[in-house]
């Protein structure tokens, strides 16, 4: 039976309850999002008071990340460096600089809401902080140097309710300065719900801390390419093995993924794989590079070669396919490398056929 969804007599109940399930996703969101922050602040305190004390030295992070993988299977998040982010986290926060920056309203504001009063001298600051994602304070921190420029990005993401990938675009656009200069203005609406709660809960810190599994999220036409290119690559290049979907990488407070990594044994290096769906740019490869840059400084042994790149892009008459290549390789390597990948054409091909059966 086919029902008319937007205009039925139940219509005014059926928004009730759409309105009970968001409102509920929110306090859901808010709940998580409260407890990441948290849990990313105490651990960065009782680290950053061990290595303060002079109890820790650098190799104990280490030790750190190698217990916690052993004792929680399946844990994600707690790379040495990400470990490092959140002792910096907190020592930037926690900072009389920081505390001092906050303005007066919205301590007296905090203080009346009476939130996180167990955590003493530091619930105004956290009560603050858990407002936004750790997502979004990895923005912050990457792209803000003063305490005002950082408490002005916390309130706007949190007013606004912007995704961390918006809010890197109020900070790449300056839109602090440009306050301060009088030459922007903030919206006035406060949006009442969170509409984006599906996107929010996409987070991949969110995932990771919930160890959700990785599937949960709905697949779009770039995802299915992904897939389907990594099937192709496995069943195609016997030499071909498959490192990770996804695979994040850190380069200083910044995170970046890698659609496709693989390793060959053949060329025994490191192989990355860039899908995108629109047509080719420059930059697609100047990414790529900077990719292979990260790989060969964080990733790679030190037996192996250098890392390689595959760039996929859907073209308006053909299908474009390039390889970045290390430029320190010699010409008889570049040539070994050439020889041992997939040809052009072959992938060319193959990423015409997805192409033609996603659309």
């Amino acid at each position: 039976m086919e029902i008319n969804i937007n205009n039925n007599q139940y219509q005014t109940q059926f928004d009730e309850i759409k309105l009970i399930i968001n409102n509920r996703r929110k306090r859901a969101y808010k709940a998580v999002n409260e407890e990441i922050i948290l849990n990313n602040w105490e651990i960065g305190h009782y680290v950053s008071d061990k290595i303060t004390s002079a109890k820790w030295g650098s190799k104990v992070i280490e030790m750190l990340v190698i217990y916690l993988k052993q004792a929680i299977p399946g844990i994600k998040g707690y790379e040495k460096r990400s470990i490092e982010r959140m002792v910096r986290f907190y020592n930037e926060y926690s900072s009389s600089e920081f505390m001092s920056a906050i303005p007066t309203q919205i301590k007296e504001r905090i203080i009346a809401s009476d939130t996180l009063t167990q955590f003493g001298n530091d619930s105004i600051v956290l009560s603050l902080l858990t407002q936004i994602s750790w997502s979004a304070h990895l923005e912050i921190m990457s792209g803000c140097t003063s305490a005002e420029e950082r408490i002005f990005y916390i309130l706007l993401c949190s007013r606004e309710n912007l995704s961390y990938q918006e809010l890197r675009r109020q900070i790449d656009t300056c839109v602090y300065e440009r306050s301060l200069l009088g030459k922007t203005k903030q919206s006035p609406v406060l949006k009442e719900t969170y509409p984006n709660a599906g996107r929010i809960f996409k987070d991949s810190y969110m995932i990771d801390f919930l160890n959700l599994p990785e599937n949960h999220s709905e697949k779009n036409l770039q995802e299915g390419l992904v897939k389907q290119m990594k099937k192709f690559i496995l069943d195609l290049g016997k030499d071909f093995l498959f490192v990770g979907e996804e695979y994040r990488l850190q380069v200083g407070m910044k995170d970046f993924r890698i659609d496709l990594l693989f390793f060959h044994r053949g060329l025994q290096c490191l192989v990355a794989m860039e899908i995108k769906i629109n047509e080719f740019k420059p930059e697609y490869l100047g990414q790529l590079d900077f990719y292979l840059e990260a790989l060969d400084r964080d990733v790679k042994k030190e037996n192996e070669n250098p890392s390689i790149g595959i760039l996929l892009c859907k073209s308006a008459d053909s299908q474009v396919v390039e390889y970045a290549l290390n430029r320190s390789l010699s010409p008889t390597m570049v040539a070994e490398y050439k020889r041992q990948l997939i040809p052009k054409e072959v992938l060319q091909r193959h990423l015409q056929e997805l192409l033609n059966t996603t659309y």
